[in-house]
């Protein structure tokens, strides 16, 4: 079995700086794309930054500027550093991973994280 546990989300005043992470956990061979999604209210889920195995990162083009994707292949970690926030940016913010083991690779879910950020 495989975990993701995302941490760091909280309450920020505009303008602001949240740090979030992502931990995967279990029986892990190798991660290959990690990234980070947001569902706002009333909103669908949408893409905020993807970073490969080799480090190669894409962004929407909402955050481009704001927010930086790394991770810790280590660790297997991956982390969204958020800078400038705006009420707009206001979600529930998971983490995805593709995660390969013994019996293949699948796409693996956090439980999400929520980042509040008021005006």
């Amino acid at each position: 079995q495989v975990q993701l546990v995302e941490s760091g989300g909280g309450l920020v005043q505009a303008g602001g700086s949240l740090r979030l992470s992502c931990a995967a956990s279990g029986s892990i061979f190798s991660i290959e794309q990690m990234g980070w999604y947001r569902q706002g209210p009333g909103k669908e889920r949408e893409l905020v930054a993807t970073i490969t195995s080799g480090g190669s990162t894409d962004y929407a083009d909402s955050v481009k500027g704001r927010f930086t994707v790394s991770r810790d292949n280590a660790k297997n970690t991956v982390y969204l550093q958020m800078n400038s926030l705006k009420p707009e940016d206001t979600a529930v913010y998971y983490c995805n991973a593709e995660v390969c083991s013994a019996y293949g690779c699948a796409l693996h879910w956090g439980q999400g994280t929520q980042v509040t950020v008021s005006s």
